[in-house]
């Protein structure tokens, strides 16, 4: 029962960070994106 339970916070943790990871790459795609029309 023990194993179950933090087999299972250990794999929505992981979901999260990937979700946080997601976030933050799209953040720094648009900065980018900004950059390059700022310099045309």
């Amino acid at each position: 029962m023990l194993r179950t339970v933090l087999l299972s916070l250990t794999l929505a943790m992981l979901v999260s960070a990937c979700n946080t990871l997601n976030g933050m790459g799209k953040d720094i795609e648009k900065a980018g994106e900004a950059v390059q029309k700022s310099t045309k």
